[in-house]
């Protein structure tokens, strides 16, 4: 049978090979051509029984290749017998049919294969492998007794019917093949039969087929796919090899602009050109950066394009997928947003924190998701605007001004700077941002991803110091003591609070009474711990790597179980989907079994200003002097040109072509709700927020949709992204609500989070180009994939190419680590 490739019922007779590209011997083709010309062939028939069908083909037989009346009779019975098929049982009914034969039949030979009734087609798991409105093609072929000169007819319908059992599924028949002969040469007709299975499979030669008017047309059709024909030697090859299915094959109009004008048929030239052609939902190549030339009219278009998708925003995100990504993100979001705030918190005196953070996200993320152009965009701080934010702090400090009330008009500039580059369409100027550009920002974003989970992790070292001291034999001389001073008027003597802790050397001083104190005890009553091991903590070190690196490896590994051969692909794509929310639980549940004191993640409880000397709202005077607001115009210059790139560049590589994404892009829509956010949140003392890139990719790569239904031996079709607003806006609001889930929230390991951001930034990195370009400066030319562009570019080019790159990169890196890294988008 052929559902694109070829599978054959193996020797045992009890199952189908694995599907595989079908390999013919170049003679059955000239054979197959010569049936066509001097066999019977009915084009369009009007039949709505297999029975009519062999009626009509016995009587229509060309004159030289009529048979007898009685062989003609012989011929109809034999071919309207009940057909037998190969039974699809699935593992389990098989195991089930293993345990309930007797156990003298499980030696016995197979059993015959079944006969193909309608409610045995109704019930067959094979359909479910079947893309919607497939079509079916019949052939039958082998040797018959009675006959001396073979019968060949070609058949095509003029509506499908469905023709009973005659199909191993219940589908409707299009074709027929007839070829049955007399002895001696059942290769030869099984061959043919192949031939014939084969071209029908092939998309040009389906369109030939359908649209032909007489034989010649089908003639021209193989001749076609003859000159297509790759031929391979017999002797560097097994004909018997079974070569796979490859992942990616050109598409057939490919194949057709491939072909001289001369050698295209002129039945299926329309059609293919008509088969690629973008459908209404698709747009052409960067239409939503042409420019207008009128006022806010790359707005208004960007608000037409999209108020039609708004409903079907919310209605595409019904899906389970969605739960996934909304997950999977939240997890990210609040560990950024801890992350960042703590950082601010540290950088501005606590006049933005944590709090402040969270509350910014929670508001701007989810205003953005319900007004933008793209709601797959996750709003976050960045590192260049905490740069900006030390310097603005700094600089207040050192000249008395008030820090918040001057970021305020800052924020304000910006606004009204960000809407007059969307009144003007400067975003038409992202046309000119190149891969080199994209792969640039994305891989230093990604490495910093990269990089800052990974220090993190060492930090801990310092947090929680590895005993490398420890010795074994010197157990017995390990203790702390509690020193209550008198001071305190407790009158207490010294206590031993009891450590199984192991370093060095301890001043050894007995307890005074027999019950001892803990640690949080002692300093609670005033107390001095004494001696080395007081310093002991359990190796927290050691199991927050362990935590970090197998949810980064089980991320990694259960994201790739969608592609394995286990299990059916149902159950793959639901482990796939769910990968990092199973990573996490795996790992908080081994955290919580050894119960150890782990870093947690750790929320604000309470809705108040981190700094207690701030409010909810800042006022624009009073605090500095009134040049202050004009002044700020030349700082907001800066920090525009660095969320204009910061913005849109991010938004360029999340509206590439290949994510295929169907509802088009809002650039200059998605660049006026930030500056408008930049109002509220500078008047508030919130973080200002652009498009964080790797999360970004990441929620895009949550919500991938792929064919539900692959013929056997082919791989899912990548259709688009789940393109909707709700899990965006979920993600946000959980944020938000997260002050009300610190109870929860603190059962999971900061280290399993750092792990999930390290498997973000890794896969954001494989997501380029440039990575499989620096492997293939460290890969022999010999071992080197066959990749399309290493065909028509010279190899020493593509390696001047990359080593570009990674100069810039490394120079964007040391500028990224300076004080000047505020200037690092301008530079990209």
């Amino acid at each position: 049978r052929w559902i694109k490739f070829e599978e054959k019922v193996e020797d045992g007779g009890e199952r189908w090979s694995a599907p595989h590209v079908p390999a013919l011997p170049l003679h059955s083709l000239f054979q197959l051509r010569t049936c066509l010309q001097k066999g019977t062939m009915l084009l369009d028939l009007d039949a709505s029984t297999f029975k009519e069908i062999i009626d009509k083909a016995l009587s229509e037989q060309p004159g030289e290749a009529e048979l007898q009346p009685e062989l003609g009779e012989r011929l109809a019975a034999l071919l309207l017998r009940q057909p037998q098929h190969q039974p699809t049982k699935s593992p389990l009914r098989l195991l089930t049919e293993l345990c309930h034969a007797p156990c003298g039949a499980r030696g016995l030979p197979p059993r015959h294969p079944a006969t193909a009734t309608l409610p045995l087609q109704l019930r067959n798991r094979f359909k479910k492998k079947v893309p919607p409105g497939t079509e079916a093609a019949h052939i039958a072929v082998g040797e018959v007794e009675f006959l001396e000169k073979p019968f060949a007819a070609f058949i095509r319908l003029r509506r499908a019917v469905a023709l009973g059992s005659l199909a191993e599924v219940a589908l409707p028949s299009r074709f027929l093949f007839i070829l049955l002969g007399p002895r001696a040469k059942a290769k030869a007709y099984y061959d043919i039969g192949r031939a014939m299975a084969t071209l029908l499979t092939d998309e040009l030669f389906q369109r030939v087929a359908r649209r032909a008017e007489d034989r010649e047309d089908l003639i021209a059709g193989i001749e076609v796919f003859l000159d297509e024909l790759t031929v391979l030697p017999p002797g560097k090859w097994d004909p018997s090899a079974r070569i796979p299915p490859l992942s990616c094959l050109s598409s057939p109009h490919r194949r057709t602009a491939a072909q001289p004008p001369d050698q295209q048929p002129h039945s299926n030239g329309e059609t293919a050109a008509a088969g690629d052609r973008a459908g209404p939902g698709h747009l052409r190549p960067r239409e939503e950066l042409e420019r207008t030339g009128r006022l806010f009219g790359g707005l208004l278009q960007d608000i037409r394009r999209k108020a039609p998708w708004y409903g079907s925003d919310f209605r595409d995100a019904l899906h389970p997928q969605c739960l996934s990504a909304v997950l999977y993100i939240y997890l990210a979001t609040v560990t950024n947003a801890i992350t960042f705030g703590g950082m601010l918190g540290d950088a501005t005196d606590n006049m933005q924190g944590v709090l402040e953070s969270f509350l910014g996200t929670a508001f701007a993320g989810s205003i953005f998701c319900l007004f933008s152009g793209q709601p797959l965009t996750i709003l976050s701080s960045t590192g260049p605007m905490l740069v900006f934010e030390r310097l603005l702090f700094s600089f207040s400090q050192d000249h008395g001004l008030d820090y918040l009330e001057f970021r305020l008009w800052i924020g304000l500039w910006v606004a009204f700077f960000g809407i007059v580059l969307v009144a003007t369409e400067a975003s038409h100027l992202v046309r000119y941002f190149t891969r080199f550009t994209e792969e640039g920002f994305c891989a230093l974003i990604s490495l910093i991803f990269i990089y800052d989970s990974l220090k993190k992790m060492l930090n801990l070292a310092d947090t929680f110091p590895i005993n490398w001291q420890y010795r074994l034999d010197n157990i017995t001389s390990y203790s702390c003591v509690c020193n209550l001073r008198v001071g305190k008027g407790l009158g207490w003597p010294e206590l031993s609070v009891h450590d199984l802790s192991p370093p060095s050397a301890l001043s050894h001083q007995p307890p005074t009474a027999p019950a001892g104190l803990s640690k949080t005890q002692c300093l609670a009553q005033g107390g001095q711990l004494l001696g080395t091991s007081c310093q002991y903590v359990p190796d927290v070190t050691l199991i927050s790597f362990l935590l970090f690196g197998g949810t980064f490896l089980s991320c990694t590994a259960l994201k790739r179980f969608r592609g394995s051969r286990y299990f059916p692909a149902r159950v793959r794509k639901l482990v796939s989907d769910f990968a990092v929310i199973v990573a996490i639980l795996a790992s908080c549940t081994v955290d919580t079994i050894l119960g150890l004191e782990t870093p947690k993640l750790l929320v604000p409880s309470e809705l108040k200003p981190t700094n207690p000397a701030r409010g909810w709202i800042v006022f624009p005077f009073g605090a500095n002097p009134w040049w202050v607001c004009l002044v700020s115009a030349v700082p907001a210059v800066l920090v525009t040109i660095l969320i204009f790139m910061d913005q849109q560049i991010t938004a360029v590589i999340l509206n590439r072509r290949e994510y295929k994404l169907q509802k088009g892009a809002g650039f200059h829509l998605d660049l006026l709700c930030i500056s408008l956010l930049m109002v509220t949140t500078s008047a508030t003392g919130l973080p200002w927020y652009v498009s964080a890139t790797v999360i970004s990719l990441a929620h895009m790569e949550s919500l991938r949709k792929e064919s539900a239904t692959s013929a056997p031996g082919e791989h899912p079709e990548f259709l688009g992204i789940r393109e909707q607003r709700l899990t965006g806006l979920a993600v946000f609001v959980l944020t938000g609500a997260s002050i009300f889930m610190a109870p929860i929230l603190k059962h999971i390991p900061m280290p399993v989070l750092y792990g999930v951001f390290l498997h973000m930034g890794v896969a954001a990195l494989n997501s380029i180009q440039l990575t499989g370009r620096v492997q293939l400066l460290l890969t022999p030319a010999k071992h080197q994939p066959d990749l399309a562009y290493l065909r028509h570019v010279p190899l020493r080019r593509v390696h001047l190419f990359t080593i570009i790159q990674l100069l810039c990169l490394a120079l964007l890196w040391v500028v990224k680590s300076t004080v000047a890294a505020i200037v690092f988008p301008v530079m990209v």
